[in-house]
């Protein structure tokens, strides 16, 4: 088997349909497998599989596992000598699957390559590349500034804009669309079952990096990711401190408890700082009709505090 590719669900049954479709229908001249596992999220998915994609293979875990656990667990059924990691919300654009694995091949430096994500318009998703965490782009962490500063090395994403079409060295690539050796992933541990959900892609770039290899984003494989399909169900509150608490753990991990404490820290200031900044804007917000937004962005730095102060609470979804 040259490719294994393993697609974690949860109640993301119509997503994964289409993100099915468009792998069978776009990728040829490679002998892969599809694995898929749902993440006790009984939607009906199973069914749907066996029905239109027998030859996918489904495993239904009966509890939440979580990214990590789920991955790691699919990837013991996995026969491919090369593995790529895909969200249900994607659709594969053209040949993006070969290209990535021909980036793969023929570079023997390369670790970790990942696709050129795009939203559901079309337009670029730019967290498909990043940097690393440190404390100050956690703490600058603003689309504003992001969009101001695309080139900064701040936020790792300066070969999303520099207009080549040659695969290019990045710090860490998303989750969303990974794909790795085999041998490397058993060599340096898959996923790390430390997050349930989210910082998982970044720990394991970071793994690819100490183990001497590198991550390369590979411009002209094109996929499609709605982004959110899954998490975006569980409450965005529940995805705040949930991103919060995954970077703290990183940091924990490869920093020290030390630097994760002043993480914490750090989001308790900019917490406090956005949520006084949105109490002067709201009178203009609320004139504008920007009362969705303003109320979206109040409950993020809400329950970014609320982690800060009191930690995540329950885990599970």
């Amino acid at each position: 088997m040259e490719l294994s590719i393993i697609i974690v669900n949860w109640k993301s049954k119509d997503h994964l349909r289409k993100c099915l479709g468009t792998i069978v229908a776009e990728t040829h001249g490679i002998q892969y497998e599809i694995i898929v596992i749902d993440s006790a999220s009984f939607d009906g998915s199973e069914a749907m599989v066996q029905s239109e994609f027998p030859l996918v293979k489904f495993i239904q875990s009966r509890e939440n596992l979580g990214f990590a656990k789920s991955n790691n667990r699919a990837f013991q059924s996995a026969k491919g000598e090369w593995v790529l990691f895909l969200n249900p919300d994607t659709e594969i654009v053209g040949t993006a699957i070969a290209v990535l694995l021909a980036a793969l091949k023929r570079m023997p430096q390369a670790g970790a390559v990942g696709a050129k994500l795009l939203n559901t318009d079309g337009t670029l998703q730019t967290s498909c590349v990043q940097a690393f965490p440190t404390l100050l782009n956690q703490l600058l962490n603003a689309e504003s500034l992001r969009r101001s500063l695309p080139h900064s090395k701040l936020w790792g994403m300066a070969p999303l804009f520099n207009g080549g079409v040659e695969p290019q060295a990045v710090e860490a690539i998303s989750g969303a669309c990974v794909m790795l050796p085999r041998e490397l992933l058993l060599r340096v541990g898959v996923f790390s079952e430390d997050y349930f959900m989210y910082a998982e892609d970044i720990d394991l770039s970071y793994k690819v990096s100490r183990a001497g290899y590198k991550c390369y984003y590979v411009p002209s494989a094109c996929v499609i990711h709605h982004g959110g399909a899954s998490s975006g169900k569980a409450g965005n509150t529940f995805a705040n401190r949930m991103m919060c608490e995954s970077v703290w753990r990183y940091f924990n991990k490869t920093r020290g408890r030390c630097y994760g404490w002043a993480y914490r820290g750090a989001m308790v200031v900019a917490g406090l700082m956005r949520l006084a900044a949105l109490l002067v804007v709201f009178p203009i917000a609320w004139v504008r009709m920007q009362r969705d937004s303003w109320r979206n962005a109040f409950r993020k730095w809400m329950a970014v505090l609320s982690w800060s102060c009191l930690g995540s609470g329950k885990l599970e979804r």
